[in-house]
């Protein structure tokens, strides 16, 4: 998500699509913004925007006033962040050879954005917020075994991050800097989740990664990845 600079928006009296109260992550808080979706393409050559599509507020969408001044389209209708993206990524996937699509918190929290990418045969890196609840698949078969309900198995996934074992946790030499090698530690664990109120079918990877300073930063991504794909493609 990009958001653009309320300083360039047209004075009072005029009207600037999209515009409304909503989160701006420039400023790291609500303020009046537009706010856009983009579709980006990263390779080993490069990186580049390849599509995008402005987001439109629902009271936006609703307000046929604002809607005749600015000249919004009849078939423009509110649709979400994540249907913004779904919509791109349909259009240009057969477009542009890939093998992963990654994203932020944003895309990576809800399930149901998730199970559509896996519908749509699409392998995901995406990030996820760290009090996300998730179920170690081993634990929740031994407590299904035992009879007990498969949401006491429930844990967040830094709480996760807190039982895994020094001895576990890989390095990966992402690249060289200007200070010496960028490396990340991470370690993985096969989850499922919430999806609907209900258990998801799916198993996908919990990945967890901090970074090698005195304070770790730590981050937190699920992934559908195959069993047999190595953590350290999934940390590149």
């Amino acid at each position: 998500i990009l958001v653009l600079d309320p300083s360039t928006f047209p004075k009072k009296g005029k009207a600037s699509v999209g515009v409304a109260r909503q989160w701006c992550g420039r400023l790291g808080k609500v303020d009046n913004c537009q706010v856009g979706a983009f579709l980006g393409y990263v390779s080993g050559f490069g990186h580049t925007l390849v599509d995008e599509n402005l987001y439109l507020p629902n009271d936006w969408a609703k307000d046929k006033t604002r809607r005749k001044m600015c000249h919004v389209p009849k078939q423009v209708k509110f649709k979400t962040s994540h249907e913004l993206a779904l919509e791109m990524l349909e259009k240009r996937r057969g477009q542009l050879p890939h093998s992963w699509v990654t994203g932020d918190d944003e895309f990576g929290q809800p399930a149901w954005f998730r199970a559509k990418l896996r519908e749509m045969g699409e392998r995901y890196v995406l990030e996820a917020p760290s009090n996300i609840s998730v179920g170690d698949v081993e634990v929740l078969h031994r407590a299904v075994k035992k009879g007990r309900p498969w949401k006491s198995c429930f844990i967040s996934a830094t709480r996760w991050k807190d039982t895994v074992a020094k001895q576990d946790w890989v390095r990966v030499s992402v690249r060289d800097g200007t200070k010496g090698p960028l490396v990340i530690w991470a370690a993985r664990v096969r989850v499922r989740t919430k999806l609907d109120r209900r258990l998801s079918e799916a198993e996908e990877w919990l990945l967890v990664t901090r970074t090698e300073s005195k304070v770790p930063e730590y981050r937190y991504y699920f992934s559908d990845a195959e069993m047999a794909v190595p953590i350290e493609e999934l940390v590149h």
